[in-house]
């Protein structure tokens, strides 16, 4: 039997025609979650005459406890999605059905096998909408004051799809501000479709975001090795991905060659240096 809670749609802001976000509030309270986590929203379909489930990842962090916030993109070839279709038409004040929290794929890992504190680097790579839940991720060590250095790379096709990106700059700028012994973050962008009349005024990296990791010829570091001065190891660093399988399949050929595995295939001693979810 499925457990579900009523909720309220209390904000709702449009990007573009195309990618929305949306805050809803359950009507009894908010239920305990963990950070990187997902749940189903629930919506009656007209042409089916029965509520319809989609799951999307949470993009709040589990310290809020005022709203669900989530980051919507409608997508509408080959067919558009129904429970998206919907939610794109849905006001301030429409109510809709939630899912409890679920998903361990991204939860965040605090200790090493050994039982020890996992204080390695957190890289985290979100394809288009595939960034929320490291917004909840960057809320999280903020507002826990985690000393751990965090890095986001977002992919997308078009520059208006950055969906989070003054937030972002804006989290980046605060590390720099305050010192990166206090908060030590930084964010990066990849946008796929340079030479798009929409893009012309892009003057960040080019490419898909698993680019980031791809080394130069001639220094051997990736971007991201440049951006925080060494290379990266299992040792030092853990990936966290959510987006199309592509995506992960990209950053995983280029992690693989330098030894990290997937939580899916851990190493004898129970290690590991990448987490990951798709969708799509």
């Amino acid at each position: 039997m499925v457990t579900e809670m009523k909720a309220k749609v209390v904000y709702r802001e449009l990007l573009k025609e195309d990618l929305v976000i949306i805050r809803l509030v359950p009507e009894n309270g908010m239920p305990q979650y963990k950070t990187g986590q997902f749940l189903t929203i629930g919506l009656p379909i007209p042409s089916e005459k029965k509520i319809v489930r989609r799951a999307y990842s949470i993009a709040s962090h589990a310290e809020n406890r005022d709203y669900f916030e989530f980051v919507i993109r409608w997508v509408r070839k080959p067919l558009p999605g129904r429970v998206t279709t919907e939610l794109f038409y849905l006001s301030v004040g429409d109510e809709v059905s939630l899912g409890e929290p679920t998903g361990a794929a991204l939860q965040i890992s605090d200790k090493l096998p050994n039982g020890q504190k996992d204080n390695r680097r957190v890289i985290c790579v979100g394809g288009g909408t595939g960034l929320a839940p490291f917004i909840a991720f960057a809320k999280h060590f903020h507002d826990t004051n985690d000393k751990r250095e965090v890095v986001i790379l977002h992919g997308a096709s078009y520059v208006d799809e950055l969906s989070y990106k003054r937030l972002l700059t804006d989290l980046e700028l605060e590390s720099e501000r305050r010192g990166r012994d206090k908060w030590n973050f930084r964010y990066r962008a990849a946008i796929s479709r340079p030479k798009e009349y929409f893009n012309r005024s892009w003057n960040g990296h080019v490419g898909r975001v698993e680019s980031f990791f791809k080394p130069d010829k001639k220094t051997g570091l990736s971007p991201v090795e440049e951006m925080v001065g060494e290379e990266i190891t299992p040792d030092n660093t853990i990936i966290y991905i959510c987006g199309y399988q592509g995506t992960i399949d990209g950053v995983i050929e280029f992690l693989g060659p330098k030894g990290f595995v997937t939580e899916h295939e851990k190493k004898p001693d129970g290690s590991f240096g990448i987490k990951y979810e798709s969708y799509g």
